[in-house]
């Protein structure tokens, strides 16, 4: 079969299956490699373990799937239509800002399902192959690849940017056998550009191109487990699940499109919803309402945790103090203390936190 051909139906079979853009890039990630030893060498990883625990195989493909030769990298737009502005969310305290990627279905099963299709669809057009799907799902450097296979480049923020898309988009790879033409790296646009820096409540992004994940409001109230450090408490606002800031500042995304995807479409008011009616959810609410989505990540006193300290960060009320008050004596000494410390912000408390 025609190598190049068979590339050109791939890109085709992938828009039928919604994905946006679809690049291919080979399994040399030297450069990415180096990135990553010295991001891990400055601790900038936190409790993140996984990004240590596959030795190579992150930054080696064909070590973490023997045989493979090429990656099928795909993007998929996720901002959705319809959705609550984020900058009107952001600025009204009592409201609950979630990261808009995960507002409606998990990603992760969409883009690997799709992903399995199209693989499939290729080995059905004559071109049995060797394949493994991901969609951060594994020791997969998705952004370096994606770099690689020409869908963007990684900006200051480390997300990755199109030209004509922004940066509102999920990823995903087919680690596959077929030696199939690879595409161009496309060239970096950011330019002088530090809109993303500015704008960082927590001053995660320490560098151009270098994110402290520790400082990060994405794996301070997903990925960390224990109490949110003070310092970052303040700073995080009303944001109780991850953060777009560095996204919604990034020139670039005048070029995003909304998605029409039904699967990211918002579910139960989540794109704007009251923090006093999300920290009344029991567990059981919780768990019937984040059926299927990425809000699960954090766990239920995650959760709780988190919008304690948005209400900490609330305008004072009767409402928003009653709400605080119901869970000071909840059985998770993790939601005690954040409960603790935002009860003492309203009462006059230092912005710091410190009694």
């Amino acid at each position: 079969m025609d190598l190049q051909q068979l590339a050109a139906r791939i890109r085709n079979w992938g828009a039928e299956l919604g994905f946006q853009q679809i690049g291919i890039a080979g399994t040399t990630l030297t450069d990415a490699e180096l990135r990553l030893d010295e991001w891990v060498s400055r601790g900038f990883q936190g409790e993140l373990g996984y990004m240590t625990r596959h030795g190579r195989k992150r930054s080696r493909p064909a070590e973490l799937i023997p045989g493979t030769t090429r990656i099928i990298s795909a993007r998929m737009d996720y901002l959705p239509a319809g959705a609550a502005p984020a900058d009107g969310v952001l600025a009204d305290g009592e409201r609950a800002f979630i990261a808009r990627y995960a507002l409606g279905r998990d990603y992760h099963k969409l883009l690997r399902r799709r992903l399995a299709q199209l693989a499939e669809r290729i080995s059905a057009a004559g071109a049995p192959h060797g394949y493994r799907v991901f969609a951060d799902s594994a020791p997969v450097l998705e952004k370096a690849i994606a770099a690689a296979a020409g869908l963007g480049w990684q900006g200051k923020h480390t997300n990755l940017i199109n030209r004509v898309a922004g940066s509102w988009f999920l990823l995903g790879e087919i680690y596959t056998d077929l030696p199939l033409p690879v595409d161009e790296p496309v060239s970096d646009h950011c330019g002088s550009c530090r809109a993303c820096l500015d704008v960082c409540p927590t001053q995660a992004i320490v560098a151009p191109y270098v994110l402290d994940a520790r400082r990060c409001i994405s794996y301070l109230t997903i990925e960390a487990k224990g109490p949110i450090p003070v310092e970052f408490r303040a700073p995080m606002g009303n944001r109780i699940f991850g953060c777009d800031d560095c996204q919604l500042v990034c020139p670039w995304n005048r070029y995003a499109r909304p998605s029409d995807e039904p699967a990211f479409a918002p579910r139960h008011g989540l794109d704007a919803p009251q923090l006093t009616a999300l920290f009344a959810w029991s567990e059981q609410e919780w768990l019937a309402k984040t059926a299927g989505s990425a809000l699960r990540r954090p766990g239920y006193l995650g959760w709780l945790r988190n919008i304690a300290v948005a209400l900490g960060n609330a305008p004072s009320s009767p409402l928003i103090l009653a709400a605080l008050k119901s869970r000071a004596g909840h059985a998770s000494e993790l939601v005690r203390e954040h409960v603790a410390w935002a009860l003492h912000r309203h009462e006059g408390g230092r912005d710091d936190g410190q009694q």
